[in-house]
């Protein structure tokens, strides 16, 4: 810090000292606002200079202290609330002299309740001329980068306070996150699904492929798991009766750390018994138009430089069709473990020989055809190695009534009709075992209780997770999951 900060600091300090020592509480917290800054534009916005001088409209506004230009006995500040920025004059004959002079002991990012009445200035900015003005919290450290904005990204995002406090268009960013869940949350109900929510830390991790972190309970005694997926809970619902339920939750893979992956991340997940994987590739369709239409006002966005049609129908292809027609993998080839390993080898994907056939051919598509696929796209067909929770297809055995839904170059959902045959499972799992013990850290465990719980009936049923951080980066055409996330995983400072 320099010493022009240091000097800074000082000063606050000595102002705070100041204020107490004159009996005034720079901590105060009796202040009514009546107002936001909003409210006052809004009431206004049509009113000229001459109409506003006839009106008797007082209002009580609270907010920080963003701008100050200070002419002697006079000045104009910037307040900024939860709804935006208003400019306030004040003035030493509307104050009185004593008041005035404890205004202009006020710095930058105070925050102050201020009464007074709107009026345009000699440019026609709608203002307040303040009548009162209170000090309400002292600021202790000046506003980032000389109060121009906060630009440096490893501070915007492991001081998220600041980088909200002083760029608008991260407020909305996160403004429309929230309308997005509201706005998912309200679609599912409207459609007969019940919200639950189940738990956070499991015995078994299950749900999908992923490495969980693993914490202690004291009083049971166990290792206990943070969830990497509320599935297997959510299809316990289903069996119990809930035949339409849906979950807004927080999941957690140890897994690394990029401009698409946190180790934790929100997900909407729900299950439909009597539906297939195909009515809820419809209902994603629909789903996704009607929050776009409602958050952004259209079905066509831009994200990152290229425009996407929200509105269906999408495009469905299935997996080695992509491989082939996107991939420009010959079709003879994906039917040949070696042959495939050769192929990504001179491509310069790496691939373990001990993996699976399923497992290359969807490490290949990860690779070849996922970044190219920026209009939405279903992907369905894929192997039943890499779907341990899927339905088999019964037309063609070896794959699964699974889809992935694609957009701007990254998986956005993922969903299947669900595999409800005990024994099937109990095999699948036994699997995925074999893969872990072969190394694989991120394959499931053998949940028993879950095998019994299907053995009870689980309905033909069909479920969904589909990314919110994702879609929210989609609708605000943000680049990195960080700008999405209002408090991203970051590594320990030095």
């Amino acid at each position: 810090m320099s010493e022009g900060s240091n000097s800074e600091i000082a000063q606050r300090r000595a102002r705070l000292d100041e204020y107490r020592n004159q009996g005034l509480n720079p901590f105060a917290n009796k202040f009514v606002a009546s107002a936001t800054t909003e409210m006052v534009h809004n009431a206004h916005a049509d009113h000229d200079a001459a109409t506003l001088a006839t009106l008797e409209d007082r209002y009580r506004i609270a907010g920080r202290i963003m701008a100050k230009r200070d002419f002697g006995k006079a000045a104009f500040i910037q307040i900024q609330d939860r709804s935006g920025r208003l400019q306030v004059y004040v003035a030493k004959n509307q104050l009185g002299e004593e008041d005035f002079e404890l205004f202009r002991k006020l710095d930058l990012g105070d925050v102050v309740g201020l009464s007074g009445c709107p009026f345009r200035t000699k440019t026609d900015e709608l203002s307040l001329r303040a009548e009162s003005i209170q000090l309400l919290t002292k600021s202790l450290l000046p506003l980032p980068e000389k109060w121009h904005g906060l630009t440096d990204v490893e501070t915007r995002y492991r001081q998220r306070y600041l980088d909200l406090m002083v760029n608008p268009d991260v407020r909305e960013v996160f403004r429309k996150r929230s309308r997005v869940i509201t706005l998912i949350r309200d679609y599912m109900v409207a459609r007969d699904y019940l919200e639950v929510e189940t738990p956070m830390m499991q015995p078994i991790p299950g749900g999908a492929e992923a490495e969980p972190f693993v914490t202690h309970h004291n009083a049971l005694g166990v290792d206990l798991y943070l969830r990497i997926a509320p599935e297997l809970y959510l299809k316990r619902l289903v069996i119990g009766g809930l035949e339409r339920v849906f979950e807004i939750n927080r999941s957690f893979r140890n897994e690394g750390i990029s401009t698409q992956h946190n180790p934790e991340f929100t997900m909407l997940e729900f299950y439909q018994a009597y539906a297939t994987f195909t009515d809820l590739m419809d209902l994603t369709e629909q789903l996704f138009s009607a929050v776009s239409r409602a958050v952004i006002g259209s079905t066509t966005i831009s994200y990152q430089g290229d425009p996407i049609e929200l509105a269906g129908p999408w495009r469905r292809l299935t997996l080695r069709k992509a491989l082939v027609d996107i991939g420009g993998i010959e079709v003879a080839l994906l039917k040949d473990k070696d042959a495939l390993l050769k192929f990504a080898a001179q491509s310069g994907i790496q691939i373990t020989k001990t993996s699976r056939l399923g497992k290359i051919i969807t490490k290949l598509f990860d690779s070849l055809v996922e970044p190219k696929l920026i209009q939405p796209t279903f992907i369905t067909g894929y192997p039943v190695e890499v779907s341990p929770l899927s339905r088999r297809s019964e037309q063609e055995p070896e794959i699964t009534d699974r889809f992935e839904l694609f957009i701007g170059g990254r998986e956005i959902a993922n969903g299947f009709s669900e595999l409800n045959d005990p024994l099937d499972q109990r095999e699948r799992f036994s699997q995925q075992v074999e893969s872990r013990r072969a190394g694989d850290e991120s394959a499931h465990l053998m949940d028993n209780d879950y095998i019994e719980a299907l053995e009870y009936g689980l309905p033909p049923t069909a479920g969904e997770g589909i990314g919110i951080d994702r879609l929210v980066m989609l609708l605000t055409d943000a680049g990195s999951i960080r700008e999405v996330i209002l408090f991203p995983h970051m590594k320990p400072r030095d």
